[in-house]
């Protein structure tokens, strides 16, 4: 994987084999960033990435200028490769190794962007729990947006909050605003 823009704009980044990860594509991860360049200031915004595996996604915001990022997953391995990676880089992010519903379950922590890219197999009914939390307990800070990576086959659009999908090859970015 690499990075697409911004300060640290082409740095490959390699991750361990072993990590139980499905890194976003650097064509889906561009098209994303042209999206969220156009709705905010990404030096300005706190951004909270769930179930981030290799941080791949915390390390395109903190290229492009953002310095309140918080990644959450439960993986030992994936966590301690985003803090070896940020510090190397020297990136601001933060890291909390839990499962996400229970962090969810338990944070009063707001962002302006939320990211979620749980495991393509999980059930509709654990996916539509995302929304859920972050909007019930009121985790967006105000004109904020929870951003679900799901497969092409993973439908959300019936989902309480659920605003547009965009699809790039077979991800798809599902947007949330309140």
């Amino acid at each position: 994987m690499r990075i697409v823009s911004g300060q640290f704009k082409g740095r490959r980044i390699i991750a361990p084999k072993k990590l139980p990860v499905r890194p976003t594509t650097d064509m889906a991860k561009e098209a994303l960033f042209n999206i969220l360049n156009n709705q905010f200031y990404l030096d300005e915004i706190k951004v909270l990435d769930l179930f981030a595996g290799t941080g791949n996604i915390s390390y395109e915001f903190a290229s492009r200028g953002t310095t309140q990022i918080t990644c959450v997953d439960k993986d030992f391995g994936c966590i301690k490769f985003i803090n070896d990676t940020s510090k190397s880089f020297n990136m601001p992010i933060q890291t909390i190794k839990s499962d996400v519903f229970q962090f969810l379950e338990k944070t009063t922590q707001k962002a302006t962007i939320i990211f979620a890219d749980p495991p393509y197999d999980f059930s509709l009914e654990d996916f539509k729990k995302i929304p859920h939390l972050v909007f019930n307990k009121n985790l967006l800070e105000e004109g904020g947006i929870l951003i679900v990576e799901h497969s092409k086959h993973t439908d959300l659009s019936q989902v309480e909050d659920f605003s547009y999908s965009k699809a790039y090859g077979g991800n798809m970015f599902s947007f949330f605003e309140s």
